[in-house]
C-alpha cells in the first residue's frame, strides 16, 4: 500500500497567523490531508524511519560539536492526546537522543522561583530532541482562567516567554509549539470511555471536571497566549485532535519538516577510513 501523504506542508496549514480564533478551526478536520484513518496510519507507519534517521543525524551532530536540538511543546485540554503523540510519533525516535518532561503542578520549591525557573533546567542539550508535556504556558493559561495572575503579570510572562523562545533559538534550537485542539463535546466522550475501561481508570481525575467548567476561558486563554507569543522564530501550529490518527500524523510532519529544516547530515570521520578498515579485517 502506497502511504497518502500532506496535500499542503502543516507548518504552513496548521500555523498561527495575525487574527488567528479557535471557532476557525473544526476539531474534526484533517486541514491539508485528503487521506482517510486507514491511509493515516499507513503514511505514520511509513514516516518513522525516516523520522529516526534524522532524529539520529541530529543525535550524531551534537557528539561532534554542532548546537542544533528540537524542542516540541505540547499543550492541549485533558485527553487531547499528547500521550499518544508521545508513544506513537516520538516513540519512533531513539530513546537516548529523546528528553521527555512532563511537568506537573509546580512544587513548593519550584513555587519559590520565577515560573520560567523549571523549565530552564529540562531544555534539551546539542543533538537532542526535547518533548514538554505542557510547559511554561501552563503559567499563562491555568493562571488566567482561575484569575492567579493580573493581567499586567501575563504581559510580563508573555514577554520573558518570547525572551526566553528567542534565546533558545539562538543557541541553535529549534522550535516546534503544538496546541492538540479538541471538541468538548469529544472531550465528554473520551472522559467516559476511560470510565468505561478499567485499564484506564488511573488515567481520570476528578479534577478534568473542574478544568472542563471552565472550557470557554481556556480557549479564551489559549487564543490570548496565540496573539502574545506566536513569533516568527518559534510559532504555534493548531492542531485539529478529534481524530487521533490525524493529530499523530500532522505532528510528524511538523517534526520532519522541522529536522530536514536543519540541513543535518552524518559526521564526516576524522580518521582514515581505509586503514582502520584494514586493522579490523586484520584483527
Amino acid at each position: 500500500m502506497v502511504a497518502v501523504e500532506f496535500a499542503k506542508s502543516p507548518a504552513e496549514t496548521l500555523k498561527v497567523d495575525s487574527g488567528f480564533t479557535l471557532a476557525s478551526v473544526d476539531p474534526e478536520s484533517t486541514p491539508g490531508y485528503t487521506g482517510n484513518k486507514v491511509d493515516g496510519k499507513a503514511l505514520l507507519g511509513a514516516q518513522d524511519d525516516r523520522l529516526a534517521e534524522l532524529q539520529e543525524q541530529l543525535f550524531a551532530e551534537g557528539k561532534f560539536g554542532s548546537d542544533k536540538r528540537l524542542l516540541l511543546i505540547l499543550q492541549a485540554m485533558d485527553t487531547a492526546g499528547k500521550g499518544g503523540i508521545v508513544s506513537h510519533v516520538v516513540g519512533a525516535m531513539d530513546p537516548q537522543g529523546v528528553h521527555l518532561t512532563a511537568f506537573k503542578a509546580p512544587t513548593d520549591e519550584e513555587k519559590a522561583h520565577d515560573f520560567l525557573w523549571r523549565i530552564e533546567k529540562q531544555v534539551p542539550a546539542a543533538g537532542m530532541v526535547g518533548v514538554f508535556d505542557r510547559s511554561q504556558y501552563e503559567d499563562v493559561l491555568i493562571h488566567r482562567v482561575h484569575a492567579w495572575a493580573d493581567a499586567k503579570e501575563l504581559e510580563r510572562r508573555y514577554a520573558a516567554i518570547n525572551d526566553f523562545e528567542a534565546r533558545l533559538t539562538e543557541q541553535g534550537t529549534t522550535i516546534v509549539k503544538v496546541m492538540l485542539n479538541i471538541s468538548k463535546d469529544e472531550q465528554k466522550e473520551r472522559l467516559i470511555a476511560r470510565l468505561d475501561d478499567p485499564s484506564k481508570h488511573w488515567k481520570y481525575s476528578r479534577g478534568d471536571l473542574t478544568e472542563r467548567a471552565h472550557w470557554d476561558d481556556y480557549m479564551k486563554a489559549y487564543e490570548a497566549a496565540f496573539a502574545e507569543t506566536s513569533t516568527d522564530t518559534a510559532p504555534w501550529h493548531v492542531v485539529p485532535a478529534n481524530k487521533k490518527w490525524y493529530a499523530r500524523i500532522a505532528v510528524q510532519e511538523l517534526l520532519l519538516e522541522a529536522l530536514r529544516g536543519m540541513s543535518l547530515d552524518w559526521p564526516k570521520a576524522e580518521f582514515d577510513v581505509a586503514a582502520e578498515r584494514a586493522l579490523v579485517a586484520e584483527s
